[in-house]
């Protein structure tokens, strides 16, 4: 090849020669003795400018001709780590602006799958979905600026998003015994509500029924609760409590596994269960406890995965497994009482047959973990309630979701029909109480009831005249049916209440707490009446 000698305006090959002036000797070009003998390409002018240039800029600083006697300085302690951090940034400043130029799935089942062919843990502790999200992001960037940006697409292309996947409608197969299930809820539930109308036209024809004066009654008399018991209920802390059907009995579960019952008159200790090895979440009366021929007493749900069924002398009789996760809440059904619904983190809630020891049906429909489930005063509707913000209402006589109330901004964690047939209510971790009617499908109240989490809300069992909350601020609340008006605030735990329940006829309220204790809250006679029924007494001794 033929070698090249580059000069300042253009360019020569050194096999070309140049005759010197005066000895006739050739040069190579561009080494001769004098400057003039160069071989130029443009204009002189142009040149000539640009020389100028060049000397005007030497002689005012601008330029610095570096010559061969020049010293190179290192450069101190702290110019060189301002260096390394600036060098950092612009670094963390190029990821950041290659991950914003990344597509990532906004699904978390397609980014944990992502991470797993990359060979990265699915989840670190404590990892939330946004950061697992964030993570992929800013490992694809690295992985761009390590192949040469072939991941990200260039700054003007279109970046496109992921299509979301249409929610789809699934069925799945029943056995005979659900079908035969649904039949019997079909006739309870047609029956109940039957009653429940024509009592109510009974109550709007008669000229002395006077259902707002009623209500005002009753609060009145819930002006006057007050403690009349309190109990320690176990060494651990109490999860949840429940009234019997007749209101004489209290059942209380804590997290050390231990169930306890106790007498509402004079709070006395009666049965107590070694129930689970873990914690239990939650506790129900069946609906026909204390009749003799009734064999099943109480039912019990537990982080074990399990809920089970004991007698009223304490023996197991069931234990359904099934969920698999732990599980939460637990309700059985009020007119099936064979039925009994359970909640799980699995995201699902499951009914089981305590007669024949099966699973009658396996729910699915929340995107989180389920916390609660109510069934409707009639027993045709069951509701639940979930961490991911929604409460759902499930018609049980053909398996469908017939409504989704939205509108918590948190998780939702307990849920309650009001015996009117057309109202409920559901707490959540927003600290609120919304209350819904089914007949409009809105919210039509929403409670500021409290300044931490709700942890339970109860209708008055009877007539539905109040409602009671409870939450982690330590207090427990009730609220007026006909306004939802604050009417009592119940003060005396030290710590935050897990379970509330009301008694029928709702003279008795329970309050179960972080604590380790019980409290028992009866209603006082104010005392104007204390008086009279003082006076009436002495003239009738007289």
């Amino acid at each position: 090849s033929v070698a090249k000698q580059y000069t300042r305006f253009g360019m020569v090959d050194a096999t070309d020669e140049i005759m010197d002036g005066e000895g006739g000797e050739p040069v190579e070009a561009g080494v001769g003795s004098d400057a003039s003998e160069f071989i130029h390409f443009g204009t002189l002018e142009k040149t000539a400018r640009q020389d100028d240039g060049i000397a005007q800029g030497m002689a005012s600083g601008n330029i610095h001709k570096q010559s061969a006697d020049q010293e190179t300085l290192e450069l101190s302690a702290a110019s060189a780590a301002a260096k390394e951090r600036h060098e950092a940034i612009l670094a963390d400043f190029e990821a950041r602006r290659r991950a914003r130029a990344l597509s990532v799935p906004t699904d978390d089942g397609e980014v944990r799958k992502k991470l797993r062919d990359l060979g990265e843990p699915i989840t670190l502790f404590g990892e939330k979905q946004m950061e697992r999200r964030d993570r992929l992001r800013m490992l694809l960037a690295k992985m761009d600026a390590e192949d040469g940006g072939e991941l990200a697409a260039p700054e003007d292309a279109e970046v496109l998003t992921e299509v979301p996947k249409e929610p789809e409608l699934f069925y799945t197969e029943g056995s005979a015994d659900l079908l035969r299930c649904r039949g019997v809820i079909l006739e309870s539930s047609l029956r109940m509500a039957a009653a429940r109308i024509a009592k109510q036209k009974r109550k709007r024809a008669d000229p002395d029924e006077d259902e707002e004066l009623e209500i005002k009654g009753t609060l009145e008399l819930v002006k006057n609760l007050s403690i009349s018991s309190s109990e320690i209920g176990d060494e651990r802390p109490l999860s949840s409590c429940a009234f019997s059907p007749d209101g004489k009995e209290l059942v209380t579960s804590s997290w050390s596994g231990l169930c306890k019952v106790w007498t509402v008159d004079g709070a006395r200790k009666g049965l107590v269960l070694r129930a689970h090895d873990e914690r239990i979440t939650g506790v129900a009366f069946h609906p026909r406890a204390g009749i003799a021929d009734q064999p099943v007493y109480i039912a019990t749900a537990s982080a074990d995965r399990t809920a089970r069924i004991w007698s009223r002398e304490g023996k197991l009789l069931q234990t359904f497994k099934g969920h698999e996760d732990r599980l939460c809440r637990l309700n059985f059904h009020p007119h099936v009482s064979s039925l009994l619904a359970t909640t799980s983190f699995d995201q699902t809630w499951r009914l089981w047959d305590v007669e024949t020891s099966q699973e009658v049906l396996l729910q699915e429909g929340h995107s989180r973990p389920v916390y609660d489930v109510a069934f409707h005063t009639d027993g045709s509707l069951c509701g639940t309630v979930g961490l991911d913000t929604h409460a759902r209402v499930w018609d049980l006589r053909v398996g469908r979701n017939i409504l989704t109330l939205s509108g918590h901004v948190k998780q939702v964690l307990a849920i309650s029909f009001s015996p009117n047939g057309h109202l409920v209510a559901t707490g959540a971790d927003d600290h609120t109480v919304r209350v819904w009617d089914l007949r409009t499908r809105k919210s039509v109240y929403t409670i500021p009831a409290h300044s931490k989490l709700v942890s339970q809300v109860r209708f008055e069992p009877e007539d539905g005249h109040f409602l009671l909350t409870a939450s982690y601020d330590n207090t427990a609340k009730v609220w007026s049916g006909l306004d939802f008006k604050h009417v009592k605030t119940l003060m005396g735990h030290e710590g935050k209440i897990m379970g509330a329940d009301v008694a029928r006829g709702g003279e008795v309220v329970a309050t179960a707490s972080y604590d380790r204790t019980m409290k028992l809250w009866l209603q006082e006679k104010p005392p104007e009446e204390a008086m009279f029924t003082e006076q009436d007494t002495a003239m009738e001794d007289s």
